[in-house]
């Protein structure tokens, strides 16, 4: 500790601290760059399981002496080191949607789905109401004794019910049931007289206890059913619980028995005033069987009831689901609270609570019950049990008002309304054994008699493209010859030959003397690249890598080249120590055709001016420079002060540096830039020349026509200009006196002074005379200070003074 703190007594914590961090963010790159790959991973099938961002790479020559784990790495990675598109193999999602099937409600209804461990793929699923839906309605009454009253009044709803769901559906059919609870002890007296007729005790004619009783199928002769409601009695138990669940599911899996209808909506209605029993009840009588979720009618009455359980809520929430059941249950209020909690575990269903079970209320229970069960728009999602482990779930809906709810469910949907479902589904692993599976999810929407199947195709074995081969096999390089490997001493015109100490000649480049350039080891004529931390070593010769080279922009070689020997060999149109160079100089080009303006080299992509002075992308800006017709003063100046002929022009080649001519005109040639320029001499004569800068040459033009004035015109000119100066400037003072001096004297001797209005205003505040009062104190007699007071009163404005 004291050595530390003496090592590192000087340094910042903050310092150290931001070392601390910049190493954890460091290590966390790394790990993050290294998701796919791993030095154990030797085969396509390892590499997919890592995840599905990862990519397996089955291209023969691929990193050629390269191990086996280099070829699982990220796609982008493996396009860098030379691997197309078309030689890997990758986690892939595909959708498909069977459009050969349509129905009115639920759309689509077929769909396949392929995917990968770690992957997931969402798909979309419309639901829409329809109008005026088939309607069956079965009702499903408790008749023990307590429910004497409740059925007298039952026997009054038909016809006033089907009357009244006129308004709502096109065809209404109506069934009927009966339950009571298990016929064992100790849910019933099995006295021999009680089982006959549980009533015997009040003198009554009871029927006997059931679990299960259909009565009625589906009809629309509401007579029918009038008629058979009026013929039912009422039987008795002896515990207050009742078998309700148990005749539920009956009523629910027995469609063929009950008639239910495949087009209509199916309403399950079942009549109590006490609580139902639930699973694991049933252990008081000795039955220990579990609900098996079958049909056991025989002759309409349930014969399971004495064998097996009662059904779990969760068994009879499926089974709803699966036969398109929606579920209203019609109780008395002291039940409410019990009903309630089991509504929110059973989809579609629906609590009314009455205080009598009296005609009108009934009917106004179906009516209410089945406008907010259409309403309400909601999906179950199943998978199968075998997969279940291996995929999760997840639903998004869109509602008609365009909100999106987290509970799966839609209210308030009115008739013709869609209701979209985004259902996501991913996949965690594959199987134990590795191999490929289907897997099918129903997606049911509740209360529906129409569904979608989504069918899944896990991929979990490699396919490798068309050539069935992945490249991860662990093989020796070493081919077998005749039967005999290169491993082997084989007979060469008499000698014996060592293949191998041959072979390794292989594993040198052109030139050089070692074997695998010395960064791997010769394996019967073909070099296995040694493994490092900084990066991967392959090729033929191990020669290249993706570690030992300059980097730009984060890529070794700027990604445009590979690195070979410690250097970059550039791909096409690109070069420097980086590959960071394009080739081409048509970056440099500007609008004037010229390289750099003509001002500077292309170096890179970039110009590089001659002139430090000279700025802008084409070197086209110099702030800092004389103008260009200002550069060419002294030349001109050289070639007037020679009389402007090419005898003379010799002498003026220090100072000139460009091709001059002499023009009557300095009007440019087709096809040519001219800067047009003016140069003043100095007996102030204008010369008018151009300049242009064509293939690398400048040319300089000067017009022999000079622009001079004579001397006589110019003095001519000066004199008249002093002259007009000179009596403008009279007039202004002599209009100046006069104004001044200009007035009117009174007969008092007083002068009268004329105001002028000039600017409008009025001047009446100008006072004529000022009056100042001087006070001075002195101290004689000593006692008493005496004052003096001296009126001085100023000239008038105007008056002249006067001595």
């Amino acid at each position: 500790m004291t050595s530390w703190l003496r090592t590192y007594g000087s340094v910042p914590l903050c310092l150290l601290l931001f070392c601390l961090v910049v190493a954890v963010c460091a290590q966390r790159s790394s790990a993050s760059d290294s998701v796919c790959w791993s030095p154990s991973i030797t085969s396509c099938k390892e590499c997919l399981s890592r995840g599905p961002q990862c990519a397996w790479c089955f291209k023969e020559d691929f990193l050629d002496g390269a191990v086996a784990s280099q070829r699982c790495d990220l796609p982008v990675k493996l396009l860098r080191r030379g691997c197309e598109p078309e030689f890997m193999e990758q986690s892939e999602v595909k959708v498909e949607v069977n459009a050969t099937t349509s129905t009115t409600q639920v759309s689509p209804q077929d769909i396949s789905v392929t995917l990968r461990p770690g992957s997931q793929a969402s798909v979309v699923v419309a639901v829409k109401q329809l109008k005026r839906y088939p309607v069956d309605l079965y009702y499903l009454v408790d008749v023990s004794a307590s429910m004497q009253e409740n059925l007298d009044h039952l026997k009054t709803v038909g016809v006033a019910l089907s009357l009244r769901m006129t308004e709502h559906s096109s065809d209404l059919q109506l069934g009927f049931g009966s339950f009571v609870d298990k016929p064992v002890s100790p849910y019933i007296n099995v006295h021999p007289s009680k089982i006959s007729n549980p009533c015997s005790d009040y003198e009554i004619r009871c029927r006997p206890a059931h679990g299960f009783h259909h009565v009625l199928g589906m009809t629309g002769n509401i007579s029918e059913f009038t008629r058979v409601i009026k013929r039912q009695r009422i039987s008795g138990n002896m515990d207050t619980p009742e078998g309700g669940l148990d005749a539920l599911l009956q009523a629910a899996v027995c469609q063929r028995d009950l008639g239910w209808r495949p087009e209509a909506k199916r309403l399950l209605l079942l009549m109590t005033d006490q609580p139902s029993h639930l699973a694991l009840d049933s252990r008081v009588a000795g039955i220990v069987t579990p609900n098996d979720g079958l049909c056991h009618l025989e002759n309409n009455v349930y014969t399971g009831s004495t064998r097996q359980d009662h059904p779990s809520v969760g068994q009879l929430s499926d089974k709803l689901l699966e036969n398109h059941m929606y579920l209203i249950f019609a109780v008395e209020k002291q039940q409410y609270k019990w009903y309630e909690a089991l509504v929110h575990l059973l989809p579609g269903s629906y609590l009314g609570r009455l205080g009598l079970f009296q005609a009108p209320n009934l009917i106004e229970l179906v009516v209410d019950a089945y406008k907010k069960l259409l309403s309400e728009v909601s999906i179950s999602v199943s998978v199968e049990d075998k997969a279940v482990s291996r995929y999760w779930v997840s639903v998004s809906p869109l509602c008609p008002n365009g909100s999106m709810v987290k509970d799966q469910s839609c209210s308030g949907v009115q008739p013709d309304q869609t209701v979209y479902f985004n259902i996501t589904i991913g996949m965690h692993s594959c199987p134990d054994n590795g191999e490929d599976e289907d897997v099918k999810v129903v997606v049911r929407p509740v209360g529906y008699n129409e569904s979608t199947v989504v069918r899944i195709h896990s991929k979990c074995a490699c396919s490798c493209g068309s050539t069935r081969r992945c490249n991860d096999e662990t093989q020796s390089p070493c081919r077998e010859t005749q039967g005999i490997t290169n491993r082997e001493q084989r007979p060469q015109n008499g000698l014996i030959q060592n293949s191998d100490r041959d072979s390794n000649w292989n594993c040198r480049a052109d030139g050089s003397d070692m074997d695998c350039s010395g960064r791997g080891v010769c394996d019967c004529g073909r070099c296995l690249c040694d493994e490092t931390r900084l990066g991967t070593v392959y090729g033929k010769y191990c020669e290249r890598d993706d570690f030992s080279c300059p980097y730009e922009g984060g890529l070794i070689c700027g990604g445009r080249g590979v690195c070979v020997s410690g250097e970059c060999v550039c791909e096409d149109g690109w070069t420097g120590d980086s590959c960071g160079c394009p080739v081409s100089t048509a970056t440099c080009q500007s609008a004037n055709g010229l390289i750099c303006s003509g001002q500077g080299s292309c170096v890179c992509g970039k110009c590089v001016c001659d002139d430090p002075r000279q700025t802008g992308d084409f070197c086209e800006r110099c702030p800092a420079c004389q103008s260009t017709c200002q550069s060419y003063w002294k030349c001109v100046d050289c070639h007037l002060s020679h009389g402007l002929t090419q005898k003379e022009a010799g002498h003026c080649n220090s100072t000139c540096e460009s091709l001059v001519g002499y023009r009557d005109d300095v009007l440019g040639q087709a096809g040519e830039k001219w800067i047009q320029c003016m140069y003043i001499s100095n007996d102030s004569c204008r010369y008018r020349f151009q300049t242009s800068s064509q293939s690398g040459q400048t040319q300089l033009h000067i017009s022999t026509r000079a622009e001079c004035a004579s001397n006589s015109r110019l003095v001519g000119t000066f004199l008249c200009v002093f002259a007009l100066t000179v009596l403008c400037g009279m007039v202004v003072v002599a209009v100046s006196r006069l104004l001044l001096q200009k007035r009117n004297l009174t007969p008092g001797g007083a002068a009268e002074v004329t105001v002028y209005h000039c600017t409008g205003k009025d001047l009446s505040y100008i006072p004529t005379s000022n009056e100042k009062t001087v006070t001075y104190r002195r101290e004689s007699p000593p006692d008493r200070p005496v004052e003096m007071h001296i009126q001085d009163s100023k000239m008038p404005l105007g008056d002249p003074w006067q001595y």
